[in-house]
């Protein structure tokens, strides 16, 4: 793949942002008092977050083409299984006496404990894989469709697809798996699902101007005209 100036720095911190949200939504869950429609607008604390990983995504796709956006997405997959892989093995190890008194395993489990259990762990890789490969899918073929034009339409309507087929996964296999209670199912998913959505409307600016910024500095601006869409090629 070509050389570029910007990419590797663009992947740390789109894996960053995957990892640390990843272990916020698990931390704790966040409820401002609100109500849309009688639904309580609580979220997981990871939600603040995770949404600028689809403004990431959106960039990488828009300037660099779905190729080198399938390598990064694979990338952060790896390392959000990494990550959990630790905090399963921080789980099981024995705890030292004095850290037990003033924390112990049980503060262990209720604050990181979901990171180290298969519901959170496996609704995360599948949402997350899901969904950024779907936003990624709709860009690419949008902007061909568009011709580039419409930047706007382009990261907005790709992030209404991918990101509700990554909250329902997320949301549903973690429910099921008993990390979350059924009963938030609907709050949690639609809460989630409208402030990703709104996140990602409100920086559409910015994502013209690093867009822009990006296409001059790196001379680039794929169309993926011919390209094998397939997700499972590294």
């Amino acid at each position: 793949m070509k050389r570029y100036r910007y990419f590797d720095l663009i992947m740390v911190v789109f894996v960053t942002v995957l990892v640390v949200s990843n272990i916020a939504s698990s931390a704790k869950i966040i409820d401002w008092g609100l109500r849309l429609f009688g639904v309580p607008l609580a979220f997981d604390a990871g939600t603040l977050l995770f949404p600028i990983s689809y403004i990431f995504g959106d960039i990488l796709t828009e300037v660099y083409g779905y190729r080198a956006s399938r390598r990064v997405i694979w990338a952060g997959f790896f390392c959000l299984a990494l990550t959990a892989g630790v905090f399963a093995l921080v789980r099981i190890l024995p705890g030292e006496a004095t850290w037990q008194t003033y924390a112990g395993d049980g503060a262990y489990l209720a604050i990181l404990g979901g990171m180290s259990t298969g519901g959170i762990v496996l609704g995360s890789l599948a949402g997350y894989w899901a969904g950024e490969f779907s936003n990624s899918f709709v860009l690419a073929k949008m902007k061909v469709l568009t011709r580039g034009r419409w930047l706007w339409a382009r990261t907005i309507g790709s992030t209404l697809i991918g990101q509700v087929v990554d909250t329902v996964v997320f949301v549903a296999l973690a429910s099921l798996f008993g990390v979350f209670p059924w009963s938030l199912f609907l709050t949690l998913t639609v809460t989630n699902y409208l402030f990703k959505v709104g996140i990602e409307a409100l920086m559409t600016p910015l994502t013209y101007l690093i867009v822009r910024s990006l296409k001059k500095a790196e001379q680039e601006d794929v169309y993926d005209r011919d390209t094998d869409f397939n997700p499972f090629l590294l």
